[in-house]
């Protein structure tokens, strides 16, 4: 009959460390795609982009967004030869920074990508485009939201998700109250704390 030593447990719990360790290091040292030379290269590897932008100097953006779930959205430009000018992160923080007021959906589209939802708040006038961004704040999630009212951007804010329940993992539950971004709103949805659209300092 086998017989539990008292070695084992530790024995157990080195191995579930070691196992840790490794999972972490590989998170560490994961990267972005490395850049592609041709557009064939760049469909090859993240298949059919998500659109297509045609640009004024005759080159062409292919966009490759994660909404609703991922934080990224690659840009490749790509000449009419098919060769890689230029790739980038749409949902960066400098490429967030860009959003100007004035801008109108088209531009805010083709600057950020495709945005993960659309609501419409009826008190304010405004209509909110959020994007799933990288979380580098508190709660279990960070959206950016860009606000318009008549189709042009007036401001933009973060809210950060919070669990429901305290739960840590799982879907998004519920949104919690922060007290320099958004509260709870109908239908789970944040709104405003402030009504104005440049009523708040930090949204700019």
């Amino acid at each position: 009959m086998h017989r539990f030593t008292r070695s084992q447990p530790f024995a157990t719990g080195w191995v579930l460390i070691l196992l840790l360790a490794g999972l972490l290091a590989g998170c560490a040292s994961f990267e972005p795609p490395r850049p592609y030379t041709t557009e064939a290269e760049a469909i090859s590897a993240r298949g059919e982009p998500t659109r297509r932008w045609r640009n004024d100097d005759g080159t062409t953006t292919l966009e490759y967004s994660t909404q609703p779930n991922g934080w990224t959205c690659l840009m490749v430009q790509v000449d009419p030869g098919g060769i890689v000018l230029r790739q980038w992160d749409a949902l960066a923080p400098e490429n967030l920074a860009r959003v100007e007021r004035g801008m109108d959906k088209e531009q805010v589209s083709r600057l950020l990508g495709t945005h993960r939802s659309e609501q419409r708040f009826t008190n304010s006038g405004e209509t909110v485009w959020d994007w799933n961004i990288r979380n580098d704040g508190p709660g279990i999630a960070v959206l950016f939201n860009v606000h318009f009212i008549d189709d042009k951007v007036v401001r933009t804010s973060q809210t950060y998700v919070y669990p429901r329940d305290g739960a840590v993992f799982g879907g998004w539950g519920g949104y919690y109250p922060h007290p320099w971004a958004w509260g709870p709103g109908w239908w789970g949805y944040p709104r405003p704390f402030y009504p104005h659209p440049f009523a708040h300092p930090w949204f700019w």
